[in-house]
Order: C-alpha cells, then structure tokens, then sequence
C-alpha cells in the first residue's frame, strides 16, 4: 500500500530541504504559490521564517488549512452560509 505521504526536495534560504507532506498539501501549496505569483520554494521560506514552533512540514499544513478557512470565512461573508453550501463549486470563479 502506497502512503498518502509525499517527501519531496525544496530549497529554503539556498539550501536544499526535504519536506513530507500528504499530496493534497502540495496541491495546496501549488495552488497558493501559483495565485500569489511565487515559487515553492519562496512561499516555503515565508511561512519557515514566521513559524514560531514544530516542524517546517507542521507549518506548512497549517499555513494550507488556514488558507482555505479563510477564504470559506470569506465567501460565507459575501454569499451567506446557505449560499455556499448549496452552491460551492460555483462559488469559485
């Protein structure tokens, strides 16, 4: 059975740094670098240097999962809680 963890090389201040995470956070990550016009790796250094504790892959999940409440919190704002609940994937665009 394959495991959900992918471990993949980043660099991070020069270095190269191997980094853990399930695929759906790398996804998560592409898709946060790729809107806000920046590599990995530079989008990786950010959240490395404003984490207070744990690990890089710990912070790095959380920094995903924050993202994504933030923008629900966010349509749930402009359309109301019902609307994006019947209605997510329209919600998008």
């Amino acid at each position: 059975m394959k495991s959900p963890v992918v471990k993949r090389s980043i660099i991070l201040a020069g270095r190269k740094t191997s980094v853990s995470l399930e695929d759906a956070f790398w996804t998560g990550l592409k898709e946060i670098a790729s809107g806000r016009h920046m590599t990995m790796s530079d989008l990786a250094g950010s959240i490395d240097a404003q984490r207070q504790q744990g690990n890089l892959s710990s912070a790095l999940r959380l920094f995903v999962l924050n993202n994504y409440r933030a923008r629900v919190c966010d349509m749930e704002a402009r359309y109301g809680i019902h609307e994006v609940l019947s209605h997510p994937a329209s919600l998008h665009s």
